[in-house]
């Protein structure tokens, strides 16, 4: 059984938000990646993006929005974002944000000018 301890787990840092995985294909999970994501206050990414699998975003702390126009999610939340639907997730509290996310392993992602990436968490 694989194991990612804490103080192990990679970590991926871009300006105002950080990635920590705890499961991907490089950790061990055939079928699955998971990550905490923590967002500064105020933080969002300035353009959607999609994704070609379904993507549970699921709140721990704060106050975020995981689409464009989407509602705002709290504590105990979870949303799930459609593969093809856009993602854009936006920190609408004063303080930090964390969530946990989940995504079927081997997902491709779409930048909205058209790059298709496999972020290094999924990996």
């Amino acid at each position: 059984m694989p194991i990612t301890r804490a103080a192990d787990a990679p970590r991926f840092d871009l300006p105002g938000a950080q990635f920590t995985v705890q499961a991907a294909p490089s950790l061990g999970s055939k079928g699955l990646c998971t990550w905490r994501l923590r967002l500064d206050t105020g933080q969002r990414n300035d353009a959607p993006h999609t994704l070609d699998r379904d993507e549970v975003f699921m709140v721990l702390s704060g106050t975020v929005q995981v689409t464009p126009d989407g509602e705002k999610l709290e504590a105990g939340d979870a949303a799930v974002v459609l593969a093809g639907d856009p993602i854009q997730v936006r920190n609408l509290g004063d303080t930090e944000a964390e969530l946990y996310v989940a995504v079927t392993a081997g997902f491709t992602g779409t930048m909205a000018d058209g790059t298709t990436v496999q972020p290094p968490w999924a990996q």
